[in-house]
């Protein structure tokens, strides 16, 4: 018996399975894979017979077991095709299994032999390089494997070109170290946006702390185009964040090959999306767009039309900054810090105060239409803002020298979190964002004087807040003192911070 190595992921982190091959004698090739293996690797089967027929050779005239273990471990995904065949490979001593023991393998393979690509690359590389473990991977993933640092790796096109390398007829080169492309943006510019300088004010602060951010308006008033706006005015992805994003992106098969996700993500997600669409999961428990949102903007319009326990889903990982799958044979937990921009309209028509064009059933059809959204989801949004219609004398053309860009505002926001991050590093040790502080942290971050306390006691007492509200001012007046350059969070700041918190379920 043989062993080599292969891996499933938990969420993105790698899990080891050993691929055990063994031959014995039988008057005819017989081929059984066990081990809690889905369908998809059980089809590997099929996949590996052919391709050796391409090669002109053909299964051992012997019973070949292929055990992958630990069995008690749900095996899916074709990665597991190339150390099925590796092992065969070494049974019919063409393949060297002490070199091979030496790597982990994975990828798919054609039925001409070819390696597909397959998702969780990335991750494999990165536990291989910490386990000090070479990496096998299909010719096009090479590069991404490369991103994790390591030196150790084979990227074969072809099975023969590893086997090839392994009998010295050959040498699989390096994989190239390509400077990750910075994609094309599709992001607009803040000067774009007419009017509305109250949410452009609100989207500044949210970018500034991280905060989440519900904007309701009629149609046609901009929310969908502010939002897009968002990316651009946050700060560039750290190295960190971003091979943990490409983490994500490889498992869910996702992540260009030659390419990292060098800018932050935007998630636009249509409100016909399924539960296991926003959270993850399925059979191999993929991530879903929660996750792939994570260190960007995952963005909710027309939020009313969306499933109620879709919605709900929301909630752990806004407070967590993680989303945990469950199901019957997997257990996966994906990272989940992304920041929430929703937008909705005040009722079904779009057009509540508006004598001219709302519906006979106004303002009735409003509350309803706005309780489909749950208390403690609302109570989770840090900043509620109302986007009303563009005045029409708005809309002329801006002159440049007039319109606030981008990279205006995106100066104010890297500075605002200079500042929080290095107050954060100094009183606790570590980088915190604004909008994640709590407990102990968030006393210390914003000191109040009596005064102060008073009054905001006095108004979220008025304001019916919760205890959750609060603290979500006393994080949102702190950002707002960032961006002004304040040590200390003021009255003005707090009175700020008061507006952008909806006093009722029925008005925004």
């Amino acid at each position: 018996m043989l062993t080599l190595r292969s891996l499933i992921f938990n969420g993105i982190d790698a899990v080891p399975i050993d691929v055990q091959v063994q031959a014995t004698g039988m008057p005819k090739p017989l081929f059984n894979i066990v081990g809690l293996a889905d369908r998809a690797v059980n089809e590997s089967k099929e996949r590996v017979r052919n391709a050796l027929a391409s090669m002109n050779m053909a299964m051992p005239s012997k019973l070949v077991t292929v055990n992958l273990a630990p069995a008690d471990l749900e095996k899916s995904g074709a990665h597991f095709d190339l150390p099925i065949l590796c092992g065969i490979l070494c049974v019919m001593g063409i393949l060297p299994a002490d070199l091979l023991s030496q790597y982990v393998i994975l990828g798919e393979i054609g039925l001409d032999g070819t390696l597909q690509k397959t998702g969780g690359i990335l991750p494999a590389s990165v536990w291989a390089a910490q386990s000090n473990l070479g990496i096998i991977c299909p010719g096009p993933q090479g590069a991404e494997a490369r991103w994790a640092g390591h030196t150790n790796i084979l990227a074969p096109t072809h099975i023969l070109d590893l086997i090839n390398h392994f009998k010295g007829t050959q040498v699989l080169p390096l994989p190239e170290l390509v400077a990750p492309a910075q994609s094309a943006s599709m992001v607009g510019d803040m000067s774009e946006v007419r009017g509305q300088e109250s949410a452009k004010r609100a989207l500044e602060i949210a970018a500034a702390g991280g905060h989440a951010m519900l904007m309701c308006g009629p149609p046609g008033s901009g929310k969908t185009m502010i939002a897009s706006r968002l990316p651009g005015i946050l700060p560039e992805l750290s190295p960190h964040e971003i091979l943990e994003s490409s983490m994500i992106y490889s498992v869910a098969g996702q992540l260009d090959g030659r390419n990292l996700v060098s800018s932050r993500p935007f998630r636009a997600v249509h409100h016909t999306a399924s539960a296991i669409a926003l959270s993850g999961g399925g059979a191999d428990a993929k991530p879903g767009e929660i996750s792939l949102a994570h260190n960007g903007v995952l963005f909710l319009d027309e939020l009313p039309e969306f499933q109620r326990q879709t919605l709900e889903i929301l909630r752990q990982p806004m407070e967590q900054a993680k989303i945990m799958i469950s199901r019957a044979k997997r257990n996966a937990t994906y990272p989940a810090r992304f920041q929430l921009v929703a937008a909705m309209n005040p009722c079904p028509c779009g057009h509540l105060g508006n004598a001219a064009r709302s519906c006979s059933r106004a303002p009735r059809c409003a509350e309803a239409y706005q309780n489909k959204i749950s208390g403690p989801l609302l109570d989770r949004i840090d900043i509620h803002v109302d986007v009303d219609g563009v005045n029409p004398w708005e809309m002329s053309p801006v002159p440049a020298s007039g319109a606030e860009t981008s990279a205006t505002v995106r100066k104010r926001v890297i500075a605002a979190r200079e500042i929080q991050l290095r107050r954060s590093r100094e009183l606790f040790g570590r980088e915190i964002l604004n909008a994640h502080l709590d407990g102990k942290e968030l006393d210390a971050a914003v000191a109040l004087s009596d005064d102060d306390t008073a009054f905001l006691n006095i108004a979220a007492e008025k304001m019916g807040l919760s205890a959750r509200g609060y603290q979500r001012i006393k994080r949102i007046a702190r950002t707002i003192a960032d961006l002004y350059g304040g040590a200390a969070v003021t009255q003005p700041d707090i009175a700020e911070a008061l507006s952008y918190r909806p006093i009722s379920r029925g008005k925004f």
